[in-house]
């Protein structure tokens, strides 16, 4: 059989499990330093599957931010590249300026060499990671690092075929002796390899202004689609994107407002439309207000009369409200 090492969160003390997870990362990846909300009871379960130099580890875990930085690469390059393949949630890799999101089916990619900043989604995370160390590819150093971080596929063409390589060895090592691991090894090496190569030729075509305004232009759909949501905050949105937070006030800032502001914009108007709907006259003020986020009649009432000039019930009853 293969050799597999196994790691479960549930084997060590509570209070132990999140800083176990953070030493079998940085043994498995390279030197990290690891945040989590959930540290506090940390859930975690990892399968490492050594294919001589090249190793693959299937895993699910609970919401992490792995961080690599200057010092911890300073402190120990292993020289390897990595992909994992999305089974479920999503998340983002951050390099500096860029930026990358990921979901279901896809494959994300960090460099051991680079600093980067590595987060998933608020719920458990199922994913299969492998590590292959740069002089396996056969491809020239610098053209496999333009490759990191560029839109991977798990679901088409030689990433549909790295994902079935990476699934079926996952679920089911018992097929294969330990000799075999060595030309395991070589395939896999082979086969990111080829996804690298086909990436950096089918690479996007659209500008990275289009990208940028493409988000945005969704985050601003998503956040009207649940303006009614209290729990509508700027991190509650960027999680649904798999961005940082950062990332997130810089897409606004470039459209000319605050991501608070924003959702309080699309409230007022929401509330403001409300308030000449027919259907609705009898319903009290502070009941539209709660409904579209100001549980406080006097916060609405000045927000209001700041966004259009009356107050809500003047602007209900009076000829102002045709000219808003």
């Amino acid at each position: 059989m293969l050799v597999e090492t196994v790691f479960r969160s549930a084997d060590l003390p509570t209070a132990e499990r999140f800083e176990g997870w953070r030493q079998v990362m940085s043994a498995t990846h390279a030197p990290l330093e690891l945040r989590s909300t959930r540290a506090a009871d940390f859930h975690a379960r990892l399968r490492l599957i050594s294919l001589g130099d090249v190793a693959v580890w299937p895993a699910e875990f609970d919401p992490t931010v792995f961080v690599r930085t200057p010092k911890l690469i300073r402190q120990s390059d292993p020289e390897i590249f990595h992909l994992t393949l999305v089974l479920k949630g999503h998340g983002g890799v951050a390099w500096s300026r860029q930026e990358a999101t990921y979901g279901l089916g896809d494959f994300y990619s960090t460099d051991s060499a680079r600093t980067s900043e590595t987060w998933t989604s608020q719920e458990l995370i199922r994913t299969v990671g492998v590590e292959v160390p740069k002089a396996r590819l056969p491809l020239p150093r610098g053209r496999a690092e333009q490759a990191i971080g560029r839109p991977m596929s798990g679901g088409t063409g030689v990433g549909a075929l790295l994902a079935l390589f990476l699934t079926q060895l996952s679920e089911n090592t018992g097929q294969y002796t330990a000799e075999d691991a060595p030309r395991l090894g070589t395939v896999l090496a082979d086969l990111v390899a080829a996804l690298f190569a086909h990436t950096l030729e089918t690479v996007t075509s659209l500008s990275p202004e289009t990208r940028r305004r493409t988000l945005a232009l969704a985050i601003q759909a998503f956040i009207r689609q649940n303006l009614h949501d209290p729990g509508l905050t700027p991190g509650a949105i960027a999680a649904a994107h798999a961005v940082s937070l950062s990332h997130l006030h810089r897409l606004f800032r470039d459209e000319g407002v605050t991501v608070a502001a924003y959702i309080r914009g699309q409230r007022l108007e929401g509330a403001r439309h409300n308030l000449t709907d027919p259907a609705l006259h009898d319903t009290p003020i502070h009941v539209i207000a709660a409904r579209w986020g100001f549980p406080r009649a006097a916060e609405f009432s000045r927000a209001f009369r700041a966004a259009y000039g009356v107050p809500p019930r003047d602007y209900r009853h009076g000829p102002s409200r045709t000219a808003a």
